[in-house]
């Protein structure tokens, strides 16, 4: 019995990833953000989209995938000695650079908060260690009373 999958994989599913994780590999991007990106364009999971491309789709494109390193490689060894020349740059790339700016300058807009956080939990964590010291206190104290006890009226517990 040959039945598809409704969420079998397609011919030109399979092409988009391939175009995007080496894109992503020429862009000196990680695999797992083309998952992410694939996975968007194609409502999966990026998870699917790894596995797919582990699985099935890389073992096709192998050559493909050592022409993208070495033009990753090539990009990084051109100097930059001309400031005021245009950058020869695609759309792809300008996006990928302005995301990791974007997320660059979240982080450091979070910071004020990230370090009243950290406070708020050192002020908590010293409080919880205060009440742990108090509990202990008055469990030992509990024990002395049941030796006391057990001691006074020949009691086992």
């Amino acid at each position: 019995m040959d039945v598809n999958r409704q969420d079998a994989w397609k011919e030109d599913e399979d092409l988009l990833l391939a175009e995007t994780v080496l894109r992503c590999i020429r862009q000196g991007r990680t695999q797992l953000e083309a998952f992410r990106e694939v996975a968007d364009k194609l409502s999966r999971t990026p998870a699917a989209c790894g596995f797919r491309w582990n699985a099935n789709v890389r073992k096709h494109y192998q050559q493909a995938i050592e022409t993208a390193k070495n033009e990753r490689k090539r990009k990084q060894h051109v100097p930059a000695s001309n400031t005021d020349a245009p950058i020869n740059m695609s759309l792809d790339d300008a996006i990928s650079l302005l995301t990791q700016m974007k997320e660059k300058q979240n982080t450091e807009d979070d910071l004020p908060l990230m370090e009243d956080r950290l406070r708020s939990l050192s002020e908590e964590n010293q409080a919880l260690k205060a009440a742990v010291t108090r509990y202990q206190s008055a469990w030992k104290e509990v024990e002395k009373l049941m030796a006391w006890v057990q001691k006074d009226h020949n009691l086992t517990v």
